[in-house]
């Protein structure tokens, strides 16, 4: 029986050159003990929809036409409704976990109030019904953890007590908004078997919001596609993934890392739905020849050898008050050869991003050596060394969006390591070199004049390479450079990474957490834990034959879609 429904839904924002349509048209309903899932880019307007069933719309947002009914009664326009549902019927668990928590309470007062708010519990019972919940939600010790504090638990528990919240006041529906984008696969894949065994227990009807296909195949039993504000296609999960109809869908699952073999390239569709064959890379000659390019060879560029890291060593808070220092990497080695690309994969906290703040001199090992070209980057008696080798290994960030000065123009961003790394170089020289950049990684010179709160995720993630490439690095350092980006977006940057290393030769050390990108773009991957390595091997006989168990158990956990077209 169908317990939510929701009928040609119209959201409009005016603004003062045109309304814009967040919604039109929307048609969808969810049954009891069941799990849909509504995908789409940024501004497909899948949030707004689901904001609009708890009436949580912000101006100038408004909902135009259409019906919300939760067990027949209607939502929109009826605020004394939605003030008694809220919280207590509809359950909301939001994206970002460390937002959506208050850091000046403990989990136990959050817990107490939810519940006290939409219950005629005492104290005492509402304080017990929490640690029951936390303790359903997988909370480990839950009588000793709800007096914590939210910064005092990890990512993926902070969600945990967030599900905790969502459910508190026994809802019917849980509306869960992007909830397992920052987390890890093991982590992601409890959380998601967490709303599953919801479903069933409490026979729930939840909707999962995400732009993460592969949580999709495994967790939902339907699928609405949407663009622009429109749905363009729903239906059983299976279906959907495995015969797109539309074009838009196509383009989706097209996009998508598929988990079962390597593929060459991305496929994407012109807006007609012919396939892109031809590279967005755009290279003259004369690039090529002043990059200073050699053909791939077994030479090693990166040799790290024997490496830890211990964080807060000899300080005063780990002396004084008995705080263990923090041993970020352990004994850590691997090669990387010129010409390759080379992946890091593991959880938060198995020592990735480390590594690459060591390797672009931001921080020091605290023992064994790192060479670059042979030479060692942390020779004290050769202070040079460090500088000299900067120009030379650049990095690519996770967020475009903080990653970039907001207040210089394109060409001011991209120019300013060249002027910084060539100081008697021209204007002339930096302008040509500008011009260069910005077409080789596939925008317009008209961008160069403008902003970049003017740009998309993915164009500032274009911008963010090309400024990388602006000191003709010889190893580019990509740290979840694709995690914040839409699936289609990702695939875009992802062809470009792929181009750019064939075309220029260049060496890329490329970190994360996603198995999927990792299988596609690397020739090689170390698979890190808790500081120390698991194995290194080829990438292919990592997903085929993982040796460690480790990476069987994170290859497991990983959500699975095939490649399909």
């Amino acid at each position: 029986m169908k317990f939510l429904e929701v009928n040609n839904l119209d959201i409009e924002y005016q603004t003062r050159k045109e309304t814009i349509y967040a919604s039109k048209n929307v048609s969808f309903n969810l049954h009891r003990g069941e799990i849909i899932g509504i995908v789409g880019e940024s501004g497909s307007g899948k949030s707004t929809v689901a904001n609009a069933i708890i009436n949580l719309i912000d101006k100038p947002g408004v909902i135009t036409n259409g019906s919300i009914k939760l067990d027949g009664s209607e939502l929109r326009n009826n605020a004394d409704v939605i003030k008694n549902i809220r919280g207590k019927k509809i359950g909301f668990v939001f994206q970002d976990p460390q937002t959506s928590l208050n850091p000046l309470f403990k989990i136990k007062d959050q817990l107490i109030e939810t519940i006290q708010t939409h219950s005629n519990l005492n104290y005492k019972e509402a304080e017990t019904k929490s640690i029951n919940l936390l303790r359903e939600v997988g909370i480990e010790n839950p009588e000793k953890r709800i007096d914590d504090y939210p910064h005092q638990f990890s990512g993926g528990m902070r969600q945990r007590v967030v599900i905790a919240l969502a459910i508190s006041c026994e809802p019917d529906l849980i509306i869960a908004d992007e909830p397992t984008t920052a987390l890890d696969v093991s982590i992601q894949f409890k959380i998601l078997q967490l709303l599953k065994k919801l479903t069933v227990e409490r026979n729930l009807g939840i909707i999962i919001i995400t732009h993460d296909m592969g949580v999709i195949s495994e967790t939902t039993d339907r699928v609405i596609v949407m663009r622009h504000g429109i749905i363009v296609e729903q239906g059983k999960t299976q279906e959907i993934l495995s015969k797109p109809k539309s074009l838009e869908c196509k383009s989706l699952v097209m996009s998508v890392p598929p988990t079962n073999k390597k593929i060459d390239r991305f496929k994407l569709l012109s807006p007609e739905g012919k396939e892109i064959k031809n590279s967005s890379v755009k290279l003259t000659n004369n690039i090529i020849k002043n990059w200073g390019t050699t053909e791939t060879s077994t030479k090693k560029l990166i040799d790290f050898v024997k490496v830890s890291k211990i964080f807060d060593e000899g300080s005063i808070l780990s002396t004084k008050n008995n705080v263990a220092n923090i041993k970020a990497l352990d004994n850590v080695s691997f090669e990387v050869f010129e010409g390759e690309s080379f992946g890091l994969v593991g959880e938060s906290g198995s020592g990735k991003s480390t590594i690459a703040k060591i390797i672009s001199s931001l921080i020091n090992p605290s023992s064994g050596e790192i060479y670059f070209d042979n030479i060692s980057l942390f020779d004290p008696k050769n202070k040079v060394i460090k500088n000299k080798f900067r120009g030379q290994i650049q990095m690519v960030f996770q967020d475009p969006y903080s990653s970039l000065n907001p207040r210089f123009k394109v060409k001011s961003i991209i120019a300013e390591p060249i002027k910084f790394f060539q100081k008697n170089i021209g204007e002339a020289h930096i302008s040509k070199s500008v011009n260069d950049l910005i077409d080789i990684v596939g925008m317009s010179r008209q961008s160069l004049d403008r902003y970049p709160h003017e740009f998309s995720g993915g164009q500032r993630q274009r911008i963010s390479i090309a400024r990388a490439l602006a000191t003709r690095p010889r190893l580019l350092i990509c740290d979840e450079p694709t995690s914040a980006l839409d699936v289609s977006i990702q695939a875009q940057v992802l062809n470009l990474l792929k181009d750019l290393q064939s075309q220029l030769n260049l060496t890329i050390l490329f970190i994360s957490h996603d198995l999927p990108v990792i299988r596609q773009m690397c020739d090689r991957t170390t698979v890190l834990k808790n500081g120390k390595v698991c194995e290194t091997d080829f990438t292919e006989n990592i997903f085929k034959k993982p040796k460690h168990s480790y990476t069987k158990e994170l290859l497991d956990l990983m959500p699975k879609i095939e490649a399909i077209i």
